[in-house]
């Protein structure tokens, strides 16, 4: 066999080695992170999974996180009741530090009071421009001494974090076209996901 015959065979071999790990990958890695979510809350009660069969604590866990969610906001006994632990927990000295950051956390990406549902292009450089994406937190920041600046959050490419800035209102675009899923995955993808369409992204400019 030559050796551009067998260097040929070795990047056919490698190039199909590569495209199955991009369609096996993303299944395996989905199933991994289901299964890793399901056991860990199955081992805060293993003997119950362990006598039944396993995901029960899990099924259980979700069932009534569902119900207390409904019950909570659907009857005003419920209301009343999680308002009460609520008011508990925000008066309870060492308690309401860590309660309230969790539920404002929380809040923001969920509930009628989500935070991150306004996508805005942030100015970070004039000449060459250079644009962020990134999400309006707070549009009036004159208690804290600039009236004229609005907070934006930056996520992160390929991570959970990221930053806060304080910035002039007139260095932002709303994205009114994206929704706010759009924006946050094309951000956190780097780019990658396109906001409508990967035909957008990887179209060859004509």
């Amino acid at each position: 066999m030559q050796k551009s015959q067998f260097e040929k065979i070795l990047n056919i071999l490698a190039k199909s080695f590569f495209q199955g790990l991009l369609i096996i990958g993303p299944f395996a890695l989905t199933i991994w992170i289901i299964y890793y979510i399901v056991s860990s809350i199955d081992n805060i009660i293993p003997a119950l999974s362990q006598q039944f069969y396993p995901g029960i604590t899990f099924l259980i866990v979700i069932c009534s996180t569902t119900l207390i969610g409904y019950l909570g906001s659907k009857f005003i006994i419920g209301r009343v009741v999680v308002d009460s632990f609520d008011y508990l927990l925000e008066h309870t000295p060492g308690i309401k530090f860590i309660y309230t950051s969790l539920k404002d956390v929380m809040t923001s990406f969920v509930g009628d009071k989500k935070k991150f549902n306004q996508p805005v292009l942030i100015k970070t450089a004039e000449n060459p421009e250079v644009w962020r994406i990134g999400f309006l937190t707070q549009s009036d920041l004159s208690s804290v001494g600039f009236p004229d600046y609005i907070s934006v959050y930056l996520p992160h490419s390929y991570a959970v974090s990221g930053w806060v800035v304080f910035v002039l209102a007139t260095n932002i675009v709303t994205l009114d076209n994206v929704t706010a899923a759009q924006a946050m995955k094309f951000a956190v993808s780097g780019g990658v996901a396109g906001f409508h369409s990967d035909d957008n992204v990887f179209k060859a400019p004509e």
